[in-house]
C-alpha cells in the first residue's frame, strides 16, 4: 500500500510539472495579445470618460446643461471607436503575432 501512494505522488508531480510547462507564461503571444486587448478596452473607456468630463465642464461654464456633455459623450464614443479600430488594425498587421 505504501508503494501505491508513492507512485500516485510521483504521478501527481509529473502531471503538475506537465501542466506548468503548458501554462501560458508572461511574454508569450497569448499573454501579449490579452494585454493588448485590455489596453484597447481601457483606452476606449478613458476616452469616453475624459470627453464627457470636458463636456460637463463646458456645461458648467456656459450653463447649457446637459447639451455639451451629451455632444462630447457622442464625440468621445466616436473617437474611442475610431482609435480602437486603428489599434486593432495595427495588431493585425504585426508580423510577430
Amino acid at each position: 500500500m505504501a508503494d501505491d501512494r508513492n507512485t500516485e505522488s510521483e504521478s501527481l508531480d509529473s502531471r503538475i510539472a506537465a501542466a506548468k510547462a503548458t501554462a501560458t507564461r508572461p511574454g508569450t503571444a497569448d499573454s501579449r495579445a490579452e494585454g493588448r486587448g485590455w489596453a484597447v478596452g481601457a483606452e476606449f473607456v478613458v476616452t469616453i470618460l475624459v470627453t464627457t468630463f470636458i463636456g460637463y465642464l463646458i456645461d458648467g461654464y456656459f450653463q447649457t446643461r446637459p447639451w455639451a456633455m451629451i455632444v462630447f459623450l457622442l464625440l468621445g464614443f466616436a473617437a474611442g471607436t475610431r482609435r480602437a479600430m486603428q489599434t486593432s488594425k495595427q495588431f493585425d498587421a504585426d508580423p510577430k503575432d
